[in-house]
């Protein structure tokens, strides 16, 4: 499964995939931002305060709409908007393998 291309995808084929950090990364918070260590490649990844709320929801597994849903609840930004971005940053973490999809949610 092609997860970078999952992403690019529009629409409510997403919605339901099930995401969770990779395994293979630990991470630690910094005055409200996350530093994240890949243990397979040996690289560190950097995320502001939007992206550290997000890889704090991702310590279990959430749809993409769950994630959407909290994001909506948390900060001011329109559906569409919200959406469009968490999936270009979900896609920007599946591309540095920090993310894995594990499924789709059961209807």
């Amino acid at each position: 499964m092609d997860i970078e291309k999952l992403f690019g995808q529009a629409g409510a084929q997403v919605d339901g995939l099930l995401i969770r950090r990779s395994q293979a990364t630990v991470g630690t918070e910094l005055e409200g931002e996350t530093v994240i260590l890949d243990l397979d490649a040996g690289v560190y990844s950097g995320l502001d305060a939007v992206g550290t709320r997000i890889w704090q929801l991702l310590e279990r597994e959430q749809t993409v709409a769950d994630l959407c849903t909290v994001l909506l609840e948390e900060y001011e930004v329109g559906i569409e908007q919200c959406r469009q971005d968490l999936l270009v940053f979900l896609k920007d973490l599946a591309a540095q393998n920090l993310i894995e999809v594990c499924g789709e949610e059961s209807s």
